[in-house]
């Protein structure tokens, strides 16, 4: 259970009795994961949670329960889960970039160049070691910028770093001088090199981004829902491009924020998403506001599409997407990274709140109850 209030989260299924009604068939569900999830799933009327080898109609697991049972389970018509059996076709940074620069490519060739540059939202990106020339190559043509390294699979800011020294990624260097025999016992783990978006928008002198949820229902055809009260998660530390090692002036993740020295748990690092819109309104005039809004929006409909063709569709999944999106000082959008497994552990009772009422709207529209009732 939460260490949150659930006093304040009501079920918008709920009537005020818990109690099946006569006849109706419950929904009988299976979850992995601690915390706000259980919380809602626990509460939602007519559910109830299976064990171990259990008969179960609805599934909010890992992905690591997925790749390990997904092709060796039979779902009936019915059932649900919440992974596509490939997400990290759009969740994996390096398969990300890939996607959206064939899909890119493909829009110039079909459409021309006018519709291709409606693409232009995520940076300029490598994967090393295997683009590491390529990676050379554009890393010369701009010298002194500011770089940023990602490991492809990881999460939370976990082995994330700056650098603008090729001399500081030389374990990515693929020129040919690692024997067979090195490369068997120690294999470089895959990266991005990423420009680094050195004019960010600043709020009281801090760096932040946006964290916006997209649930897809299906592929094809593509079914999404877009939810609008997400949140902006700022750093503990003023902006400033001197020092590149701080990683609490770098990076907005709240896992990482956290353990500065600084951060209060009640107050937290984050705003909600109606509250940075009304900063912003203010600051910039509504017209401006709608702009960057649609400019997101088009971003989230583009990426959807440039996986459309690769994701393996099954009527049994859901994916509940996490975007990662960063504003430049001119408002304009850009994407940083989608997650499939969004972290759901509030910082905050009103973060709690929030997420309480996206996971309560997510199992609306997957609507179970629907589904066993049929």
């Amino acid at each position: 259970m939460s260490r949150f209030k659930t006093a304040g989260y009501k079920s918008s299924q709920d009537s005020g009795k818990s109690e099946e009604r006569e006849g109706a068939r419950c929904v009988r569900y299976k979850c992995s994961l601690p915390g706000t999830i259980q919380d809602v799933l626990r509460q939602r009327p007519g559910w109830v949670e299976v064990k171990d080898e259990a008969e179960w109609d609805f599934n909010w697991c890992d992905v690591a329960w997925l790749r390990e049972n997904f092709d060796h389970s039979y779902m009936e018509e019915h059932v649900r889960i919440n992974h596509f059996r490939n997400h990290y076709e759009l969740s994996r940074k390096n398969l990300m970039v890939k996607n959206l620069k064939r899909y890119r490519k493909t829009q110039e060739r079909e459409l021309g160049r006018l519709e291709a540059s409606k693409c232009d939202f995520f940076p300029c990106t490598f994967t090393l070691p295997s683009e590491y020339h390529l990676f050379v190559e554009e890393f010369k043509r701009s010298p002194g910028s500011t770089w940023i390294m990602k490991p492809v699979a990881k999460s939370q800011g976990k082995g994330i770093f700056l650098f603008r020294k090729l001399k500081d990624i030389m374990d990515w260097k693929k020129d040919g001088t690692r024997s067979e025999e090195q490369k068997d016992t120690a294999p470089v783990e895959s990266y991005v090199a990423q420009r680094y978006i050195e004019n960010p928008y600043l709020i009281n002198g801090r760096k932040f981004d946006l964290r916006v949820y997209v649930l897809v229902t299906s592929y094809v055809p593509l079914k999404a829902w877009l939810y609008r009260d997400g949140f902006a998660r700022f750093s503990s530390t003023r902006f400033s491009l001197s020092s590149i090692d701080d990683k609490y002036m770098h990076l907005t993740n709240v896992a990482v924020q956290k353990t500065a020295p600084d951060y209060d748990p009640e107050k937290g690092c984050k705003w909600q998403m109606q509250q940075l819109r009304r900063y912003l309104t203010a600051k910039h005039g509504r017209e401006v506001v709608e702009t960057m809004f649609q400019e997101m929006d088009n971003i989230f409909v583009r990426s959807l599409q440039s996986v459309q063709k690769v994701i393996i569709n099954d009527k049994h999944c859901f994916e509940l997407y996490g975007y990662d999106i960063l504003l430049d000082q001119n408002l304009k959008p850009w994407l940083i990274e989608v997650n499939a497994s969004p972290s759901h552990t509030p910082s905050s009772q009103e973060d709690y709140e929030m997420k309480c009422r996206l996971l309560e709207d997510t199992l609306n529209v997957v609507d179970m109850e629907g589904r066993v009732c049929e």
